[in-house]
C-alpha cells in the first residue's frame, strides 16, 4: 500500500553542547491508508516527539517528513499551518476539550477556523462515535471515555488523512479503554485514515495493525502484530 505519512531518518536534536538531547535518532516509518500503527515505549524514550514532528508541529534536525505530496520539512509556515488545520486530526490525553463548550460546538470548533471543502457533519459524526445524546452537554458532565469520543470526532470532522492520537487510555477504565481504541481502528479502517497512536497501553494492541517500539529515541522493530 501506498504510504500516506512517511518519516525518513528523522532526527530530533534538543539543547547544545554537552547538553544535546537526541529526542529522535534516524527514525524511519510509513503509515498506509486505513491503518492503525500503534507506538509503545518508556516515559522519555522519543513518543511525544515522534507525534511532534509527524503532526507537522516541530521541524526535525534532519531528516524528511511527508504528507502525500507535501514535504512537511521544507514547507513555508503558512502551507504547514493549513496542512495541520485540514489534513492532521490530532487525539489528546483527556480529549482536552474547551470547558465552556457543548459536545456538538466541540466538534464544529475546527470549521471555524478556515473553509473545509470535503468536511464530515458534525452531528453525524457525534452519532458515529456515540456521543449523539450528549451533544448539548459540557466536558464537565462528561465521562472520561465520552470527552475522548468527543476529542475523536472533533478530530476527524475535516476527513484528515492523518490521525495522531496520544494516550487516548491514560485515565481510562479497561472496559473504556477497548472501546476507545476499538472506535479509533473502526474508523482508520472504514475512513481510511492513517493512524499513529502513542499508549502505555498493552491491553488495547490487539485493535492495532502494528505495533512499534522506541526506546531511546530509536523507533525498534514491530514487538506484536494483531491477527
Amino acid at each position: 500500500m501506498t504510504a500516506v505519512l512517511s518519516l525518513s531518518d528523522v532526527t530530533l536534536l534538543h539543547g547544545d553542547g554537552d547538553e544535546t538531547v537526541r529526542a529522535l535518532d534516524s527514525v524511519s516509518i510509513e503509515v498506509a491508508e486505513g491503518e492503525l500503527v500503534a507506538v509503545v515505549g518508556p516515559s522519555g524514550s522519543g513518543k511525544s516527539s515522534l507525534l511532534a514532528v509527524a503532526g507537522a508541529l516541530t521541524t526535525p534536525t534532519s531528516g524528511q517528513v511527508r504528507l502525500g505530496d507535501v514535504d512537511l520539512t521544507t514547507a513555508s509556515p503558512r502551507e504547514l499551518t493549513r496542512v495541520r488545520r485540514q489534513r492532521i486530526g490530532f487525539v489528546f490525553q483527556s480529549g482536552n476539550l474547551v470547558p465552556a463548550l457543548t459536545s456538538l460546538d466541540q466538534v464544529r470548533l475546527p470549521l471555524t477556523f478556515g473553509k473545509v471543502a470535503d468536511a464530515r457533519d458534525p452531528r453525524e459524526l457525534l452519532a458515529e462515535v456515540g456521543m449523539e445524546h450528549k451533544a448539548r452537554r459540557r466536558p464537565h458532565e462528561l465521562s472520561g471515555g465520552e470527552r475522548q469520543r468527543v476529542g475523536i470526532a472533533r478530530a476527524l470532522v475535516t476527513r484528515p488523512e492523518v490521525l495522531l492520537v496520544d494516550e487516548p487510555t491514560a485515565a481510562l477504565d479497561r472496559r473504556r479503554s477497548q472501546e476507545v481504541v476499538g472506535l479509533l481502528a473502526r474508523e482508520a479502517h472504514e475512513h481510511g485514515v492513517a493512524s499513529i497512536m502513542v499508549t502505555h497501553d498493552h491491553d488495547v494492541l490487539h485493535h492495532c495493525d502494528r505495533v512499534l517500539e522506541m526506546v531511546d529515541g530509536r523507533l525498534g522493530p514491530v514487538v506484536a502484530e494483531s491477527v
